[in-house]
């Protein structure tokens, strides 16, 4: 019987602004209570970030969990994936989205984003096998288990639910998955008013320092005012362009120039002239800005 099953109901809490919204309306009862909450954690988030996780914990909810594949930076700079192989080509591996460009033809691309699978589902589904359900590694778990995985997506974000519900379509029976903000129309501007109201600070963003999905203006604000987080995306960008193997050179900036290099200010800044619809339009499709 459905009754006799072991369900749990976990929040992917990637500590931005749509989970934080979810893991406080559930604390509040104004949905579903969630089990726990588990942060997955790079190593590489502002300090923004770290402190705003401390202060939820203060709240006496749900508990919240880290775990971390290890420090991403620290697998950029070794060239290795997250288990620290190295490729069998010799060739430098990289796992964040670089934009590249090829030194001969001008050809600008952009690699293929592996971090986030590596660096964040991965260790949140190897705790929900390994510890929610105590399933010895390789080992789907028990039958009479389910996990029911709730993401932060709002309902501004229709590709990336679909997208997500695409890859829980391969998973086992005993794995689902829950979009709370997409199914109440709740779009990220509703959770910033309603964070506004419950939060004594500002949300931040959840994203690696040297993610390079980051607008120019928080590349801006980086500079300004996280000193440290700027100076390990300097150290990052370089690190991007070292290595054995490079058939382009490769940037966390969309400008393909070093990061230290660019000035951030707009066009509207730049000309002192007002323009419309200026600005980076994508964000990283992973959940790390949850």
């Amino acid at each position: 019987m459905e009754s006799a099953r072991n369900i749990k109901q976990v929040l992917n809490l990637g500590a931005g602004v749509q989970s934080t919204a979810l893991y406080l309306m559930s604390m509040d009862g104004e949905i579903e209570p969630i089990d726990c909450a588990i942060f997955a954690d790079v190593g590489e988030e502002p300090s923004s970030v770290y402190d705003h996780i401390e202060w939820m914990k203060t709240l006496g909810g749900p508990e919240i969990i880290t775990v971390t594949s290890g420090r991403l930076g620290d697998a950029l700079q070794t060239g290795t994936d997250y288990k620290g192989n190295k490729r069998t080509d010799g060739r430098h591996y990289v796992s964040i989205p670089a934009f590249t460009i090829d030194p001969q033809t001008g050809h600008k691309g952009m690699i293929r984003r592996q971090c986030t699978g590596d660096f964040k589902i991965k260790p949140v589904e190897k705790y929900i096998r390994q510890t929610l359900f105590k399933t010895s590694a390789g080992r789907p778990i028990p039958k009479n288990c389910h996990v029911i995985q709730w993401m932060g997506l709002s309902y501004d974000e229709p590709k990336r639910v679909i997208r997500v519900k695409q890859r829980f379509l391969a998973k086992p029976k005993t794995w689902s998955v829950k979009f709370p903000l997409f199914d109440l129309e709740m779009t990220r501007s509703d959770c910033v008013e309603y964070l506004r109201k419950r939060v004594p600070h500002e949300v931040p963003r959840s994203a690696c320092v040297f993610c390079p999905f980051k607008n120019d203006n928080e590349w801006q604000d980086l500079k300004k005012n996280d000193a440290q987080g700027w100076a390990r995306a300097v150290e990052i960008d370089k690190i991007c362009r070292t290595g054995t193997g490079l058939d382009s050179w490769r940037f966390v900036h969309r400008s393909c120039e070093p990061l230290d290099k660019i000035d951030f200010r707009s066009a509207d800044e730049k000309s002192g002239q007002k323009h419309l619809f200026s600005g980076w339009q994508d964000e990283c499709e992973g959940y790390c800005g949850n």
